[in-house]
């Protein structure tokens, strides 16, 4: 017995309580998603609706909610319409026997109307208020003329009353009802919603008139509620809002809740107000605005109840589950909810887009594997296999049907085999014909030797032609492949930009507003969107400075000493009138500014030159300046090299990693002719933020850089592009400096001079003579210099692209204000 319990038994340590958490948890959830679907999505919800609005009065007698109730029904959710007439005649049977006539005959009354209404006109939804009008005026003067026997003036004008209200209402609720039956995900309520949802909320606490225990009155109580929950979610605006209106609607139905609606509205703005102090600061601006009004009304006697009405009206609010008021929130716009709603979404979207393209990518790199060729086996035991293939249909052809077949493959086959692979090699040389002996050789062995001779020559063009084919196939699939690649590189690093979280920057926001303001620069608002260095991104806006240069004078030199890197203005939208707001964006500029100066010359002095320039400002803040001399000269050459940088261009700027380009480019120069036409490449990628430059040079001559009275020679051993299929190349870096001159030059300029031993020296020599620093002229100089050298005769295409890197300095000085904040972070 005792092992029995022992076994049964457990202590209280071993009780899973997170399960039984856990168990409570999920048990709540699936009520409230029953509930939810229950009287959201069935709509019984309509049902409490409806039987508060059915019994819903103004000035005691009219009854102008439940025909508009049930028209916004049967127009929005027809399945539902029963629902709300059932909940309707029951409301109105609580009040009289009259009231239920009047909702019956309405109803019906339109249904038989709306009905004929519809096949007559195409677009009926504009004219149903009219009809709603038409048909509670016509059921009104009914029942008053011919059941009550009231035939006076007064009747009438109340009957038109009562319609016009019905119209009114069928507007209201036609937006309003939408919102109790359909739950919308990621819908903000726009203005008119809002106050459309509050007059259907407080149209069915005037259904609660009446309604009273211990002398507290109902709609009292949830009115309050009401003014409390809204102005606790969406602060002082809506909430003194939801208190005038519902105190204004209580008034119509009740002349003595008239003070009503001042304490509500005092008590939505006080409560508004003090939401900073969370449902505590709500509640105590409702005990305020209760006693104020309290004691300004009927004075102590009224004190008392008024009181314990707000009271039960706070504890109802202070037991509302958070996750109510937080589900409110959400769609209400300027809320923190709903900001983090609206940013959980933009999130939701940047991610899954970041996610496609990250896909994309990797289908891209998957394309690159599969288009990547098997690399061309150059062993030996693939290259006898190729020659046995060759030999193999010499022999199809020329040996099955001698007579001698098997004396030579048989008896004598090391012997004809060798004869045979010498003449393939000869023939693949193009020597066999000069080679005599061979053939003599070759005629003393074989009886059908010049057939066999013939034969060979023959398909000799055809097996190179295959070789060469399967070479060019090779090389397009890796040009795919390493294009195909590239792309993926791209679009991978674009989707990680997608994905890094913006900032907020509320803080130096704050800090620069006031530091401006303090300086005595009126600021309407400051929006930073990125404070990362080198990429910073700041807009303002600041009134109408009449063309006096307000942002480029002041602001952005006083946003370089704040942010301690040089701003400058980006754009800026003028306002459109005197009294207006000009936008302006401000943005990091770069550390260094590139110069650059050109001189080049045409051999014999023609028009075309074979030699291409080009400089390029990259996306990524680099600056490329590059060179290409085609082969030859005239206007073939010029095309060569201009199509190459060309093609450089469009791929650098894509974002392309530089080495990637350079080999896409010379797989295209070299799979695109037959001819051999090449093109040299001198590129020099310089980094804008530090200096840093890369050189990439295929087969092009030196570049010098000039710092002070030192000459520094930049090179690099390569054949020029297109020449071999594997191009290769070496990557040299070096560190510019602000001032230093990079000289760049084709082989025309470098080579030139006939009578130089050395032209390292001599260049450098002549660089290190010049006595200016500028671009332009330097380039100029070098040119001139060579020509005079060469005689006066321009014997090769010459280029001499000079870039001269300094600090970027902005037009206006910095303007100290550390005095008025501290450096934003």
């Amino acid at each position: 017995m005792e092992r029995v319990e022992r076994g049964t038994v457990r202590r209280i340590s071993e009780v899973p309580i997170h399960d039984t958490q856990a168990t409570v948890s999920r048990w709540m959830r699936h009520v409230k998603l029953r509930l939810g679907h229950l009287f959201v999505h069935q709509g019984f919800l309509l049902l409490l609706v409806g039987f508060l609005l059915g019994r819903a009065l103004i000035l005691a007698k009219l009854t102008p909610f439940a025909l508009p109730f049930f028209v916004s029904v049967y127009m929005l959710r027809r399945d539902k319409a029963a629902f709300a007439l059932i909940a309707l005649m029951a409301g109105a049977l609580t009040l009289s026997f009259d009231v239920l006539l009047f909702v019956g005959v309405s109803i019906f009354g339109f249904l038989f109307i709306y009905g004929w209404v519809r096949r007559v006109i195409s677009e009926s939804l504009k004219i149903v208020p009219f009809v709603v009008f038409a048909v509670s005026l016509a059921a009104k003067w009914l029942i008053s003329y011919y059941w009550v026997g009231e035939r006076t003036v007064y009747g009438t004008a109340m009957a038109v009353v009562e319609a016009g209200l019905s119209l009114v209402l069928t507007l209201i609720f036609m937006q309003s009802i939408p919102l109790l039956t359909v739950r919308k995900h990621k819908h903000a309520l726009r203005a008119e919603e809002i106050i459309s949802l509050i007059i259907l909320l407080a149209s069915m606490l005037t259904g609660m008139i009446g309604w009273s225990a211990y002398g507290l009155s109902l709609e009292h109580v949830m009115s309050r509620y009401l003014v409390l929950l809204f102005a606790f979610v969406a602060g002082a605006a809506t909430g003194s809002t939801v208190g005038v209106v519902t105190g204004l609607i209580l008034s119509l139905a009740n002349v003595g809740n008239l003070l009503e609606m001042s304490l509500l509205a005092f008590a939505g703005l006080l409560g508004g107000l003090l939401k900073e102090g969370r449902k505590l600061g709500v509640a105590f601006g409702l005990i305020v605005a209760t006693l104020l009004m309290g004691l300004y009304g009927n004075g102590k006697a009224e004190l008392v109840p008024t009181l314990l009405e707000s009271g039960i009206a706070i504890v109802l609010f202070l037991f509302t589950a958070r996750s109510l008021t937080e589900k409110i929130a959400k769609y209400i716009p300027g809320t923190a909810e709903y900001i983090n709603e609206q940013q959980q979404y933009v999130r939701k979207i940047r991610d899954v887009t970041a996610q496609r393209v990250s896909q994309f990518s990797n289908v891209f790199q998957a394309l690159a594997e599969s288009f990547s060729p098997e690399p061309l086996s150059d062993d030996s035991e693939h290259q006898e296999r190729e020659e046995d293939y060759f030999l193999g249909d010499i022999t199809e052809q020329t040996c099955q049907t001698c007579f001698k077949k098997a004396q030579c493959w048989v008896t004598n086959f090391s012997t004809t085999y060798a004869y045979m692979k010498r003449m393939m090699h000869e023939a693949e040389e193009k020597t066999l014909a000069h080679n005599h002996q061979l053939l003599r050789e070759w005629e003393r062995h074989c009886v059908k030797a010049g057939k066999v001779v013939d034969a060979m020559e023959k398909e000799m063009v055809i097996y190179q032609a295959n070789r060469k084919l399967k070479q060019q196939i090779y090389e397009s699939r890796k040009l795919v492949a390493e294009q195909l690649l590239g792309v993926s590189q791209v679009m991978d690093d674009f989707a990680k930009e997608m994905q890094k979280e913006q900032e907020n920057h509320y803080l130096q926001e704050e800090q620069i507003y006031h530091a401006l303001q303090e300086f005595g620069i009126e600021i309407g608002h400051v929006d930073i969107y990125s404070l990362e260095k080198g990429n910073i991104d700041i807009e303002m806006s600041i009134p109408y400075c009449e063309g006096r240069g307000e942002c480029e004078k002041l602001i952005a030199p006083m946003l370089s000493d704040i942010l301690g890197e040089t701003i400058v203005v980006k754009r800026e939208e003028c306002a459109a009138y005197p009294n207006g707001y000009c936008r302006v964006a401000f943005g990091s500029t770069k550390a260094f500014v590139v110069e650059t100066g050109v001189a080049f010359a045409a051999k014999g002095g023609e028009l075309i030159s074979g030699d291409s320039y080009a400089t390029i400002e990259l996306g990524t803040g680099k600056y490329a300046v590059a060179i290409s001399d085609g082969m030859g000269n005239g206007e073939r050459a010029h095309y060569e090299s201009r199509e190459t940088l060309r093609l450089l261009q469009k791929i650098l700027q894509t974002g392309m990693d530089e080495s990637i380009a350079i080999k896409s480019i010379n797989s295209i120069l070299a799979l695109r002719t037959t001819e051999d036409m090449y093109a040299t490449l001198d590129l020099a990628i310089i980094d804008l933020q530090n200096a840093a430059t890369k050189f990439l040079k295929i087969g092009s001559t030196p570049s010098f850089i000039k710092r002070g009275n030192k000459v520094i020679k930049v090179e690099a051993s390569n054949l020029p592009m297109g020449i071999l299929k594997e191009v290769e190349f070496d990557v040299v870096s070096e560190q510019l400096k602000s001032g230093d001159l990079l000289i760049m030059m084709s082989d025309g300029v470098f080579e030139g001079p006939m009578n130089v031993e050395n032209h390292d020296v001599w260049m450098k020599r002549k660089i290190q003579e010049l006595k200016t620093n500028d671009p332009q002229e330097v380039a100029d100089l070098i040119m001139e210099e060579v020509i005079r050298q060469c005689g006066g005769e321009i014997e090769d295409d010459m280029t001499v692209v000079v870039a001269k890197v300094r600090h970027n300095t902005p037009k206006w000085a910095t303007i100290p204000a550390y005095m008025y904040m501290k450096k934003a972070q």
